[in-house]
């Protein structure tokens, strides 16, 4: 597959998935409206059947905007589907709404891409919107498929980027597939990371640039607070639930044959200890448990995901689990932070 051309037309189509969000999109449209990036850039948002008024703001204040109004709350995957497939640059940004891109953001990928001279995934360096502390450049993986987060801009091989900005050839978006609209909300952004290396395809983080992200104002928790990790009983379901569909669909066996087991004994215990720990059996029930029927559900769309994600794997590929790390991360945050608080 070659890059795109970007002489004329539109080069980059920036996508937003809006939901509710009327409190954030200015910033985030406006972030992407002022950069000066010498090509010309065309701003998307699906607006995912908002009962805030967003759709009706986004029309009047800004219509430059190409506005999806869906009539239902689709969810995550479905949106960036949606505006992807709409979309007519030659690269894609999926942008979250509530994230606004520094100065510079847009240029960097794409002297970046251009400097590759190949199909990549990209993202920039995540600040917290509040505190302005650096979150990630782009995170390496454990064996159990957890994000960790790297900090070192130096290293720009990784093993995913946050789909709160991520960057990529719209012709990779269509040989990838999109997200599986089926996932919902949550990890989607690893999966395609992990279709992409598993191809070949380099996934990069730049050490400059970037942009500043309210982490956890969509589906809550998400980060440390008062030193404490505070999440979702949502986010913590639905990335549990997610990570293991992702592990099914791309981890290469026989890897995959001694990792499932130990994963999902792994969870049940976890969930046992935290409903023990806390007095509160919904940690188990909650979270842990509806990891298998979920499995079970969706046995034949994980089987054909896995079947298009082997398929494509590029031959004598051995590099994927270069950007993995041995050390789970659950186990570090636990002796960093303590128990985690969900609400």
């Amino acid at each position: 597959m070659s890059l795109p051309a970007t002489a004329g037309g539109v080069a980059c189509s920036v996508c937003i998935a809006n939901y509710n969000g009327i409190d954030l999109i200015d910033a985030c449209i406006e972030s992407v409206r002022s950069q000066d990036c010498g090509f010309v850039v065309e701003i998307i948002v699906h607006d995912d059947a908002s009962t805030d008024g967003s759709a009706a703001h986004i029309a009047s204040r800004h219509p430059d905007v190409r506005l999806i109004e869906s009539r239902e709350n689709a969810g995550f995957c479905v949106a960036n589907n949606r505006m992807a497939a709409m979309a007519s640059g030659d690269y894609l940004l999926l942008l979250n709404n509530d994230a606004a891109l520094l100065p510079g953001a847009l240029a960097a990928l794409m002297a970046e891409a251009r400097r590759l001279g190949r199909p990549a995934i990209l993202g920039l360096p995540q600040y917290d919107a509040d505190s302005g502390e650096l979150l990630d450049i782009g995170s390496r993986l454990d064996p159990f498929f957890n994000a960790v987060p790297n900090r070192d801009p130096q290293r720009n091989e990784v093993a995913m980027v946050a789909g709160a900005c991520l960057w990529l050839p719209k012709t990779l978006w269509d040989e990838l597939g999109g997200f599986p609209e089926w996932f919902g909300s949550v990890a989607e952004d690893l999966y395609l990371c992990c279709r992409a290396r598993l191809a070949g395809h380099p996934v990069r983080a730049l050490g400059h640039a970037g942009y500043r992200h309210h982490v956890g104002r969509s589906l809550g928790g998400g980060k440390p607070l008062d030193g404490r990790l505070v999440t979702s009983f949502r986010r913590r379901a639905l990335s549990e639930r997610n990570k293991t569909y992702v592990m099914l669909a791309c981890c290469p066996a026989p890897v995959l044959q001694l990792l499932f087991p130990l994963h999902l004994g792994l969870l049940l215990i976890e969930g046992s200890l935290l409903s023990i720990l806390n007095v509160r059996l919904d940690y188990l029930a909650r979270i842990y448990l509806p990891v298998i029927p979920a499995l079970l559900r969706q046995r034949r769309a994980l089987a054909a995901l896995r079947r298009e994600a082997m398929r494509r794997r590029r031959p004598g590929e051995t590099g994927f689990f270069s950007a993995f790390e041995l050390l789970p991360y659950k186990l570090r945050m636990l002796l960093r932070h303590g128990l985690p608080r969900l609400t």
